[in-house]
């Protein structure tokens, strides 16, 4: 069964045990927006009945919020490389050790509901500001795709790129298929398009992205002053899983 979605899909109408995904967007006249997926080379079929997300994080669930890092992971963030828009790379934990940051992971550079949550973080910059707090966007990618979404985004914070994932893996952001489709998703990707958001399908399907399937979920955490110290970790346990910003600046701000 192929999956169209539209303003009209609810959660319930998915019945069939096993499901085709088809992987091409295209806009409808009459709706303002409608999705299908088509396969470049072959049909993805996912039972219903299983899950892949790796995390602990159930579907139909909230985003994990938590406040407790190890010190494997702390040690591990010191060798995460991160890379600026000039191709400087530090570690990642670097961004947050003489300062307090909030730092926005986002699915990829071209990510429509990463580039909503990057202006609803850039709308509480100026409270950031006076809190000497720093705003930060990370994204699985090249530094080129970085440079592409600053410049389509003008987002007010700082960009950085991490081509190997390697802070993602650190902190453990879900991964999968199943994360990245689904019917809340769907629906919320039109609400996106009719609010005049566009996913950029060029960066989306580029190697940096097609290589790791695309499946990537982000998070936000806030973090510092100091390397070890995070008090604040989101994971999205799906694509445009947002927290609620009242705990982000609750947690940077208060």
């Amino acid at each position: 069964m192929a999956i169209s979605l539209s303003t009209t899909i609810l959660p319930n109408t998915i019945q069939r045990s096993r499901i085709t995904i088809l992987l091409s967007p295209r806009v409808s006249r009459n709706l303002g927006f409608s999705l299908s997926f088509r396969p470049c080379n072959e049909s993805i079929e996912l039972s219903s009945s299983r899950s892949v997300i790796t995390a602990s994080a159930a579907s139909g669930s909230p985003g994990i919020e938590s406040s407790t890092v190890s010190d494997d992971t702390t040690n591990l963030l010191d060798r995460a490389q991160v890379f600026d828009l000039n191709g400087n790379g530090i570690p990642i934990s670097d961004l947050w050790k003489d300062r307090k940051a909030v730092v926005a992971f986002a699915r990829h550079f071209g990510c429509v509901f990463c580039r909503k949550r990057a202006d609803l973080l850039a709308s509480q910059k100026d409270r950031m500001d006076a809190s000497g707090v720093a705003l930060v966007l990370i994204g699985p990618g090249s530094i080129d795709q970085a440079k592409a979404f600053s410049e389509q985004t003008n987002f007010k914070g700082e960009v950085y790129a991490d081509p190997s994932h390697s802070s993602y893996e650190v902190l453990g952001f879900v991964s999968g298929v199943l994360s990245t489709f689904t019917p809340q998703a769907g629906l919320k990707i039109i609400q996106l398009y009719m609010e005049g958001y566009r996913q950029d399908w060029g960066l989306s399907f580029q190697r940096d992205t097609v290589t790791r399937g695309g499946w990537q979920q982000g998070g936000i955490i806030v973090a510092g002053p100091g390397k070890s110290n995070i008090s604040y970790i989101h994971k999205d346990k799906e694509a445009g899983d947002d927290p609620d910003m009242e705990d982000i600046l609750n947690a940077c701000c208060s």
